[in-house]
């Protein structure tokens, strides 16, 4: 099936992959810390941002990305500074399309991260504070090992949800050819295309073994993890 694709095909596929790596890439160390924040912080307004962390679940995707276009705009608030002082676009390229995926996973990311912090025991955490261990020493010796499984599984779900993201990547990036067009905008203009429907099952199939392959790395890695921490 995968030697019947043509070069334009293929350019999706990639572009599609290279996407989801950069958005996990920029938005897991950003779930991390947001994780943490949730699940052990203690202070006025937590609810508000847990909702606000959530909110890109519960939104229609092409509300996230028309958010998107009024912030990273090019006559957006941050989309102008970055314009104006570095040179840098990010609507309707490659690493929109990135920060578009990055903040429907985000969701994804922070829950898996944050239910595996919440099951870190504080004993350990506890005991090496006793010994002298700085909150930096504690987290990167302690905790995050600990959390570990849950920050793969996060980083390897939100990769498989990057790789079907619709809305938000066509409504902030647009669909370009080679340069915004991932799978599901490919599959999408296929079926817009007369006799495209075969062009669509080909690039779908692709999709649909990503995806499974995505899931299926998540549960065995999360397992093999989980299992090596003794949780």
């Amino acid at each position: 099936m995968l030697d019947v694709l043509t070069h334009n095909e293929w350019e999706a596929v990639a572009l599609t992959l290279e996407v989801a790596t950069r958005a996990v890439l920029f938005g897991l160390p950003l779930a991390v810390l947001t994780a943490l924040v949730l699940a052990r912080g203690r202070f006025f307004g937590r609810a508000g941002l847990d909702a606000l962390v959530h909110l890109p679940m519960v939104l229609p995707p092409v509300v996230v990305g028309w958010l998107l276009l009024l912030v990273f705009g090019v006559r957006g608030p941050v989309g102008a500074l970055l314009r104006d002082w570095f040179g840098v676009r990010l609507v309707f390229t490659s690493t929109g399309a990135a920060l578009a995926c990055a903040v429907m996973a985000f969701p994804l990311m922070v829950r898996a991260v944050r239910l595996s912090l919440e099951g870190v025991d504080r004993g350990l955490e506890q005991a090496a504070r006793s010994l002298g261990a700085g909150p930096l020493d504690r987290f990167f010796s302690i905790t995050l090992p600990l959390a570990a499984p849950g920050v793969v599984v996060g980083a390897i779900v939100g990769f498989a949800a990057c790789l079907g993201e619709f809305g938000a990547v066509i409504t902030f990036a647009a669909n370009i050819p080679g340069q915004t067009q991932t799978l599901p905008l490919a599959i999408y203009a296929a079926l817009q295309t007369p006799g495209g429907e075969a062009v669509a099952a080909r690039l779908s199939l692709v999709s649909i073994l990503l995806a499974l392959a995505g899931l299926l790395a998540a549960d065995w890695l999360g397992r093999r993890l989980r299992a090596r921490v003794g949780q």
